[in-house]
């Protein structure tokens, strides 16, 4: 007996009446936004024992080290395989004077024709070789430009330090998205690195790899400076940058000394997680990362015992991250400050926070010239901040427009993607789609439960659920014609079961016609769109989206597409043990169709099948650049392995009626050409996304 039922039988008790014994018991329905919340919050609880266990075991120096040697090829596992080296083509373009220092405005190419550009602020004082230190911005529209970035770097040039600052992807001289006036065309800088790190998944590919490979490719040549000690070269950086500095710190031993300002200095999965959990830009979401028992504080540890300043913003965990940004910063420091006395250097290690909000406050630079003079210079005592003058952004440029699309023709992420998708070719037959989508072993064999009926004018409505996993409960409609059912159709709709369920509805029509009709919820459809977690507003309300709960899911090695994929199968397992089992016919549109196509591959005794407004392939997302679909059905390395057109082949004979196909844009693609994709005989293709009760008894 559940609470709910319990309360209903003391309340009859209470108000005894003749007729109480025929008082209707409550029907049931479970809090299904908790679902999708809950099956991460489990797939999180796992990866976080899953670490714990393995950082307990850390006890010598010995293991120490085989965590370090673990962590640093298991990001580049997560990350995408390491680039070749290739030439990088410095160039000085131009430079400037100043007081205490001089600026020189470099280009150098990380990878053949994806330019970088970058300022090079070397000191006036001192004697050379100078110590190096390689400085990454945060989410800046201007990049390198920022105001609070420059003082940082005018300060340590006049402090005695040789200073790379260069633009990250997206940012600064590196808008791969410019509108007319050079600026984003993007809702942010954010997804200036989001937009392509989605599309990097197809191919196995991320934007973590490539902010990563960034960053190396600048500390060489930072490192090959004759005016720098190689010895000597530390890595800094705010929000975004302290966090790519996090990246570096984990694969680059040249590096001697570290100071991580407001990075995401917080485990995705930690305790007490809300989810959908931290998620961020593409690059700070480790994919497949949850159950390798692999975080965001591993990055730190292949550093130790090198020199290592964390600092924090008291304030972020409600002003900028996630409420548990504070306290999981703290367990993990905790845990590497034992590390670094087991090294026997305890004193390497430190952490500062600030009571500020996010941003490279003068207190913030003040503590990384205090470490870094301490560890790469004489340690000489520091009171304030060196007389700075940030410059107009154009003095900083390093090409004539401040881009280095159009003065250098730059390949942008998006076309480096492209190429690399077209020299894929997928194979034909489709691989293992349960361990492509990251589905969760097939559990017991499902049973529907019925909640309640409820008579209409041309048919009968059943309440029913099915469980699909641990703690996911899939509610359904079913919708009974008064005369014996001729077909069993199971509809999904991208807004839901209760889209077309009244009178007159799209559901009751087809039950009129002799159908038994099943529209069932999905994770995150209808209602089992999930419930907000606590939270400031501002953070919880931003993430409370599928597309974070896609992320997530990633992060956690199962997608959101199979997760919705094993809902559907459940259904049918659970419609063929019941008075409605039978073969099914499966009706999907817009979002849903890849799930239903899925679905209907691992599912044989789906009968046939009839998908409105699919996606051409996923191969037709990299295809452009302003591609229009949901990350929710994003598959990491598909290419290598499968496409939309080839899963449909496998189906034959089975009938598969396709109707309104579009491109990775979301234009329509005459059936002629979508022809070539979908060449078999038993798929039909149609023009028109019909969706009415003819169109859906006609397959």
């Amino acid at each position: 007996m559940t609470r709910r039922d319990l309360l209903w039988a003391l309340a009859a008790g209470a108000n005894f009446s003749p007729f109480a014994a025929h008082a209707q018991q409550p029907i049931g329905y479970r809090d299904y936004a908790k679902c999708l919340p809950d099956a991460i919050r489990m797939l999180a609880a796992d990866a976080y024992q899953r670490r714990n266990a393995e950082i307990r075991k850390l006890t010598t120096a010995a293991a120490i080290h085989a965590r370090q040697k673990w962590a640093r090829e298991t990001f580049w596992k997560i990350a995408g395989a390491m680039p070749d080296r290739t030439p990088l083509n410095v160039r000085t373009t131009g430079a400037f004077e100043r007081e205490r220092y001089r600026v020189e405005k470099l280009l150098y190419e990380t990878r053949p024709e994806e330019w970088i550009g970058a300022d090079l602020y070397i000191p006036k004082n001192g004697t050379a070789p100078f110590p190096g230190v390689l400085f990454h911005m945060g989410h800046s529209a201007n990049g390198k430009a920022a105001d609070t970035y420059q003082r940082c770097c005018q300060g340590l040039a006049q402090l005695g330090f040789l200073v790379l600052a260069f633009d990250p992807m997206g940012q600064g001289e590196r808008v791969n998205y410019p509108g007319p006036d050079g600026r984003t065309r993007l809702a942010s800088v954010d997804t200036e690195h989001t937009q392509p790190g989605i599309q990097m998944l197809l191919v196995g590919e991320t934007a973590t790899g490539m902010q990563t490979w960034d960053a190396i490719r600048s500390l060489d040549v930072l490192a090959a400076h004759p005016l720098v000690d190689p010895k000597r070269l530390a890595s800094t950086g705010q929000s975004g940058g302290a966090t790519v500095t996090m990246m570096l710190a984990a694969v680059d031993d040249r590096l001697a000394c570290a100071a991580v300002s407001s990075g995401n200095t917080e485990n995705f999965a930690c305790a007490n997680f809300h989810p959908p959990g931290s998620t961020d830009d593409a690059e700070q979401n480790f994919i497949g990362s949850g159950p390798l028992g692999f975080d965001r504080w591993d990055l730190l540890w292949p550093i130790a015992p090198k020199p290592l300043l964390i600092l924090t913003s008291g304030h972020d965990f409600f002003g900028t991250y996630s409420p548990n940004y504070e306290d999981n910063g703290l367990e993990e420091y905790a845990r590497l400050q034992t590390a670094y006395q087991l090294l026997e250097r305890p004193d390497s290690l430190h952490r500062f926070e600030s009571p500020l909000p996010h941003g490279l406050s003068y207190v913030m630079r003040l503590e990384t010239y205090r470490w870094l003079a301490r560890w790469l210079q004489d340690g000489r005592k520091i009171d304030q901040e060196p007389p700075v003058a940030p410059e107009p952004d154009r003095m900083l440029w390093a090409t004539e427009s401040g881009s280095v699309i159009r003065d250098l023709k730059s390949r942008t992420p998006f076309q480096s993607t492209r190429e690399r998708a077209r020299a894929i070719q997928t194979p034909s037959p489709p691989a293992d789609l349960r361990s492509l989508l990251g589905m969760e072993p097939a559990p017991g064999r499902p049973r529907l439960r019925e909640l309640s009926r409820a008579p209409s004018r041309d048919c009968e409505i059943i309440a029913v659920e099915i469980p699909s996993s641990q703690r996911v409960w899939v509610p359904a409609w079913i919708f009974m014609p008064k005369q014996t059912a001729t077909r069993l159709l199971i509809i999904v709709e991208p807004n839901g079961r209760n889209t077309a369920w009244g009178e007159g509805g799209l559901y009751q029509r087809l039950a009129v016609e002799g159908a038994a009709v099943c529209v069932p919820d999905l994770r995150g459809i209808g209602d089992l769109r999930p419930e907000y977690s606590p939270g400031a507003p501002g953070y919880t309300g931003e993430h409370e989206d599928e597309d974070n709960y896609a992320w997530a899911s990633l992060i956690l090695g199962r997608s959101l597409l199979g997760q919705r994929v094993t809902d559907l199968l459940a259904v049918m397992e659970a419609l063929g043990a019941s008075e409605w089992g039978g073969r099914p016919m499966l009706a999907a549109r817009g979002q849903l169709t890849i799930p239903a196509l899925c679905a209907a591959a691992l599912a044989p005794q789906v009968d046939a099948l009839y998908l409105a407004d699919h996606l051409l392939s996923w191969r037709s997302l990299l295809e452009t650049e302003m591609y229009r679909y949901p990350l929710a059905n994003f598959v990491p390395n598909v290419l290598r392995s499968t496409d939309l057109p080839e899963i449909a082949a496998s189906l034959a004979p089975r009938k598969i009626t396709i109707a309104h196909i579009l491109d990775g844009a979301g234009q329509p693609v005459p059936v002629q050409d979508a022809r070539r994709a979908y060449a078999g005989s038993h798929i039909e293709l149609r023009d028109q996304a019909a969706w009415d009760a003819a169109a859906l008894l006609r397959f």
